[in-house]
């Protein structure tokens, strides 16, 4: 999960835009979730301290009416985050080149004199930390990335049992422990992801490793979770090759 913070000191525009990334969180249906927000930087810096968060997309004010400044304050998280997404909301513009000075290497920088067009800043950076964050965990995790239903997913491979060919053109249904996800693909582009992904049928691809028993009479492979997936005379004796191979 990607978690967000908010750090802004002026009431009105925290809940502003806490009520901005929720929803937006909400109706892209992203794994994120807006894990704190508060009004000065202590607070969110304690908190950092006693959860080891690794991945963390940071909205910070600039002028926080502290002692610690947002510039401050997103170098100290700098350190001890590194994989932190940081991000600006203030009023002033004229500070943006403290973030170089600082090295800071914000996602964005983005000035409150428009609050429309400040909503619209707040929301793209949320889908930009968000693919990113995808993109960081694909090949850390071992996944398969999918876009479904308006999102992206990373599927880990040990979670994915088989994949099916569906019957409207083009699409395949992707099936994991707990459910199914349809999505615009080929099962040959399938193939080239993980070796332990075999095609044993035109209209099945098998995760090798959830195999639970190949009937060679019946010619049907059983998957862990007790599905049945089909495989052709031709593809028996090379799947049972595969599957002492990752045994």
């Amino acid at each position: 999960m990607l978690h967000v913070f908010l750090c802004e000191d002026d009431q009105a525009c925290l809940t502003h835009i806490e009520t901005v990334i929720k929803n937006h969180i909400l109706i892209e249906d992203y794994d994120m979730e807006l894990t704190l927000s508060v009004d000065n930087p202590t607070s969110l810096l304690e908190y950092l301290d006693t959860h080891p968060i690794e991945h963390g997309l940071y909205f910070l004010d600039v002028d926080l009416q502290h002692e610690m400044d947002g510039i401050v304050l997103a170098s100290k998280i700098r350190i001890h985050k590194p994989a932190a997404k940081i991000v600006f909301v203030t009023n002033h513009a004229e500070l943006s080149h403290l973030t170089f000075r600082y090295r800071i290497e914000a996602l964005d920088y983005i000035v409150k004199d428009n609050p429309e067009e400040m909503i619209g800043w707040i929301k793209d950076c949320i889908d930009v930390a968000y693919e990113r964050y995808l993109s960081d965990q694909s090949p850390k995790r071992g996944g398969y990335q999918v876009k479904a239903g308006g999102q992206t997913r990373v599927i880990p491979f040990d979670e994915i049992l088989y994949f099916e060919s569906h019957p409207a053109p083009h699409k395949i249904i992707l099936h994991t422990k707990i459910g199914q996800v349809e999505f615009y693909g080929s099962l040959s582009n399938v193939l080239d992801i993980n070796t332990d992904f075999f095609r044993c049928h035109k209209s099945f691809v098998v995760n090798t490793k959830h195999i639970r028993h190949v009937s060679k009479p019946k010619r049907e492979v059983t998957m862990n979770n007790g599905a049945i997936v089909l495989v052709t005379k031709a593809k028996i004796k090379a799947l049972l090759d595969a599957m002492v191979r990752d045994n």
